[in-house]
């Protein structure tokens, strides 16, 4: 995984954890206000999935969507994604996590600290769904030392459907766009961010499911 930064004009401003009055009340107009809802979806996915992907977008937000094919069951991706306790197992921007409150149902608080070179410090975050049943798994940004305010996501996870072994997960999210930024911008940074965790997930998760039919292989009765 490289270590650089993603590239985008978002690193290039300071980060601003107090905005200034204005932008603020800017920032609890959109929250509050009752937008259209519209889905960042461009590929298909099972009809219930696409409520979990619709947003409220506001006028100063973006939101976007990244899909990941992965060559590993269902059931191996969602056992890395579900653990909000741990997002660092696949997101290698994350340096470490700390759970504030809660025991990982939905309403549990999280502190991650993340890794030199990003726009951050620190994010607060709250597990706003999870459900194991559906494979889906959605947080929102509450607090901490960043750029991104408002920033919620959503992940589904789904079998590949194509007559092949395989999961497709696809993670959206909807984020206020920081000032001195453009819409394109800010969606190229996350979008960024967002692909190489999924790239990382779908190594982690194949390389799981490489291990378990390498454990049933070794563990099948001998026969002469």
């Amino acid at each position: 995984m490289p270590s650089n930064a993603p590239q985008s004009s978002v690193l290039l401003h300071r980060i601003n954890p107090s905005p200034a009055p204005a932008a603020a009340a800017a920032m609890t107009a959109t929250m509050c206000h009752d937008y259209p809802k519209r889905t960042p979806l461009t590929c298909p996915v099972p009809e219930a999935a696409v409520l979990y992907h619709t947003y409220a977008v506001g006028p100063n937000q973006c939101c976007s969507a990244v899909v990941q094919r992965i060559d590993a069951p269902v059931s191996n991706v969602w056992s890395f994604v579900r653990r909000f306790d741990n997002p660092q197992a696949y997101k290698h921007f994350v340096k470490s996590c700390h759970v504030l409150a809660g025991g990982g149902d939905v309403g549990t608080l999280r502190e991650i600290h993340v890794v030199s070179g990003l726009p951050a410090a620190n994010s607060t975050e709250r597990l706003e769904i999870l459900d194991d049943e559906r494979h889906v798994i959605s947080f929102s940004v509450v607090g901490g030392d960043h750029r991104l305010a408002n920033y919620r996501s959503v992940t589904t996870i789904h079998p590949a459907g194509d007559g092949q072994e395989g999961s497709v997960v696809v993670e959206s999210y909807v984020v206020d766009v920081p000032p001195g930024n453009t819409k394109e911008e800010t969606c190229v940074f996350v979008d960024t961010i967002v692909r190489c965790n999924l790239q990382s997930l779908s190594q982690i998760s194949q390389n799981l499911s490489g291990n378990i039919k390498d454990d049933d292989h070794n563990n099948k009765p001998f026969s002469p």
